[in-house]
């Protein structure tokens, strides 16, 4: 068989699994309902949309996106903990919503709490970006300045929150931790010198970076995300500080396993569709990842313990 015809195959077997797959539950019958822990514009707004739109074409069913920033997300959680488990009420998070704010007390609830479907993304886009007016250039700047003179702007019991902490135990940095808020204030206050560091994500800041106005620290990635162009790992400049965020896609506990299934089937699909790698790319340099329940749950567990050692100091900020 020459290697055209398998690949003709592989993809029939394929696309007759997935069929057979989603045939077991007639859901969506109607519009289902994305609630997101953050503002329009930034990376997880964008993610959910992406998937949105592309859900529509598998299925020819709506999404509408519900932003429901604040409270580190917690209001957006809270909503879809809350929420009738009929497949209608979804949550688009990422462990900062999750994971965080159970580790920092922000919520008394988390993962177990939910019907994990998959991790339909992963955050490879982030950066350490500081301020063109605070004058730093390098880590290495950071790690020569005087301890509390530099100022890292965060949502505090959140993901960036996190960063910041695993960023100083990796350089040795003592900056002071302010709360800035969301990923757009956070851009505001670096391009008004209010702050002088800040976790972002690349994608949200490129064009000041280009202009001049910011400049980038490094990412960290274990290895480099090759969208991002040159900019080299913490673990390039000897600094132990490898971060990346899954997103993760859950419903109210109790909604039925089909429709769990059926959403994880038809994410994967999703990121098997060329456009959709090229509009992750475009949007915020993020390449295409996907794991499914069981590989997601893994995943997410295994973050959980790793930043449970930082409970106390992010329950002592709040």
């Amino acid at each position: 068989m020459n290697m055209k015809a398998l690949i003709a195959l592989t993809g029939m077997a394929a696309s007759l699994y997935g069929t057979a797959a989603m045939a077991q539950t007639d859901w969506p019958q109607r519009t289902v309902n994305v609630i997101i822990g953050a503002s329009p514009g930034g990376d997880t707004d964008f993610n959910a949309r992406t998937m949105a739109r592309y859900f529509e074409e598998i299925t020819g069913t709506s999404m509408v996106i519900t932003n429901m920033p604040g409270g580190g997300a917690t209001i957006a959680t809270s909503a879809v903990r809350d929420a009738d488990p009929d497949g209608y009420t979804m949550l688009f998070g990422h462990t900062g919503h999750l994971i965080v704010t159970e580790v920092s007390g922000l919520a008394d609830y988390g993962i177990d709490d939910f019907e994990i479907c998959c991790i339909p993304a992963i955050d490879q886009g982030a950066v350490f970006v500081a301020s063109a007016s605070s004058g730093l250039t390098s880590v290495a700047d950071v790690q020569a300045a005087e301890p509390g003179s530099i100022t890292f702007g965060t949502e505090f019991g959140g993901y960036s929150h996190l960063q910041g902490l695993i960023f100083q135990q990796g350089t040795g940095a003592e900056m002071m931790v302010v709360d800035t808020g969301s990923a757009s204030e956070k851009i505001a206050n670096l391009l008004g010198g209010r702050i002088d560091v800040a976790g972002i994500a690349y994608g949200a800041v490129q064009d000041y970076v280009t202009a001049g106005q910011m400049v980038v620290l490094g990412q960290p990635n274990e290895e480099r995300n090759p969208l991002l162009g040159e900019v080299p790992t913490f673990a390039e400049q000897g600094v132990d500080f490898v971060m990346n965020n899954p997103y993760i896609i859950a419903f109210p506990k109790g909604t039925d396993p089909e429709i769990v299934a059926k959403m994880g089937e038809v994410m994967e699909q999703i990121t098997q569709i060329p456009e959709y790698a090229t509009d992750l790319e475009q949007g915020f340099r993020q390449p295409v990842s996907f794991l499914p329940q069981a590989e997601a749950m893994e995943r997410l567990n295994a973050i959980r313990d790793a930043y449970m050692p930082y409970r106390e100091a992010l329950q002592a900020a709040r």
